[in-house]
């Protein structure tokens, strides 16, 4: 394309030709054409804008890929366990915390333990208990590994020994309602969430409740505490995170109604901060202390965030209603990409294994997958400057068209 500059001093010399040897109409109407072109070219400060806009555009795209990264499928470096497949729909799972244990809580009320690894160990059935008589829908470990507590629709709780390989205590409240939620606080406190929004602490040796809250009206969809057993976090679906003074039994804290289920959380930033995945696919984030309203929110998941684990003091794992397992970094708030999915299917559960190495998560492809995270730490050491600096680029205001006239 011909420059403004040299188009103009071509209609200046025809002009002039034009009006000292010629008055024909058709050099009129060359001329009035030759005119009306050059008022629709872009001056040079409009060619250099229009450069710069599609620089812009080009940076853009760039840095929204960067901070979409979720579309990035994270690379699987070394063999991981093969699928555990199951005959049921998996309710729940918890991982061993000192060996390669998974247990699967069923919804017909079954107790699966397997032993997981690769190669010649493969994937190995241990156990089955079928202690309670409606879905298991919530179990975990204890701490030492010794003890694996259950709770289920019928609103019992059992205290499996793994030594012995039977069921050693058992709980249950005459006016309770379907469990949902379950963990182990310490050697002798345990504590359970509801249907009906209650959140129960039970003591091991008497085997009765020793505190019941009513603070919520719906399900408490996840317990998590703190390092120092001080401080009881409990997510519900009528939109609240509430938090217990677990010696002074009493509720400390609850924040503000939101408008959407909160399904999951973890506590991150060496305790600082509290991360809670909800139901409009938003990670909602507290800090410690400061219950009553969110201090920052991370959107961009496509569905309902159903379930979390941290794996670090900045990172996170979810499981996502669209099927896909990712890797979120926390300040700076980012998608690094996704483990890998379920298929479609609901991710119901993610689990960290007892060596950090691998996470374990299920759905209702009746699964139990595993993904590897040496990839999230190859991710995660992307020099976060250059996603700033774009970012940077990306937010400055593009030069007004008129900026030469100030």
């Amino acid at each position: 394309m011909l420059s403004k500059t040299i188009i103009l001093s071509l209609d200046i010399v025809f002009l002039r030709y034009a009006n000292y040897t010629c008055s024909c109409t058709c050099c009129f109407f060359f001329i009035l054409t030759l005119q009306n072109y050059i008022s629709e070219m872009p001056s040079s400060n409009e060619e250099e804008l229009l450069d710069e806009e599609v620089e812009s555009s080009d940076s853009d795209d760039e840095f929204s890929k960067t901070e979409n990264d979720e579309t990035v499928e994270i690379e699987q470096k070394i063999e991981v366990p093969a699928d555990i497949p199951f005959s049921s729909n998996i309710v729940d799972i918890s991982c061993h915390p000192k060996r390669n244990i998974v247990a699967a809580g069923l919804i017909d009320g079954s107790i699966v333990l397997h032993s997981y690894g690769i190669a010649d160990v493969g994937n190995v059935e241990l156990l089955t208990f079928d202690q309670h008589k409606k879905p298991c829908r919530a179990l975990c470990f204890s701490d030492s590994g010794e003890h694996l507590f259950t709770g289920a629709q019928d609103a019992v709780i059992n205290v499996f020994d793994l030594e012995t390989n039977s069921v050693f205590r058992k709980f249950a409240r005459e006016s309770g309602s379907p469990l949902y939620s379950i963990l182990p606080i310490d050697n002798y406190l345990l504590a359970s969430g509801e249907d009906d929004g209650q959140v129960v602490l039970w003591d091991f040796r008497m085997q009765a409740p020793v505190q019941c809250f009513e603070d919520c009206e719906d399900y408490i969809s996840c317990l998590v505490v703190n390092k120092e057993k001080k401080i009881l976090l409990a997510t519900s679906g009528d939109g609240f995170l509430s938090a217990y003074n677990i010696r002074g039994k009493k509720l400390d804290a609850q924040s503000e109604q939101a408008s959407y289920d909160l399904l999951c959380a973890g506590i991150f930033k060496g305790g600082t901060k509290v991360a809670v995945g909800a139901g409009d696919g938003s990670l909602n984030i507290f800090s410690w202390g400061e219950f009553g309203n969110i201090s920052d929110r991370f959107p961009g998941h496509p569905g309902s965030v159903d379930a979390m684990v941290v794996v670090e003091d900045d990172l996170v794992c979810t499981g996502c209603e669209d099927g896909k397992i990712r890797a979120v970094q926390l300040y700076p708030n980012r998608f690094l990409g996704h483990l890998g999915s379920h298929g479609g299917y609901t991710v119901e559960r993610v689990r960290l294994c007892y060596d950090k190495s691998l996470i374990a998560s299920s759905s209702y492809d009746h699964k139990i997958k595993f993904w590897d995270l040496s990839g999230v730490e190859e991710k995660k050491s992307v020099d976060v400057k250059e996603t700033k600096l774009k970012k940077k680029q990306s937010d400055k205001p593009v030069n007004s068209f008129f900026a030469d006239l100030e």
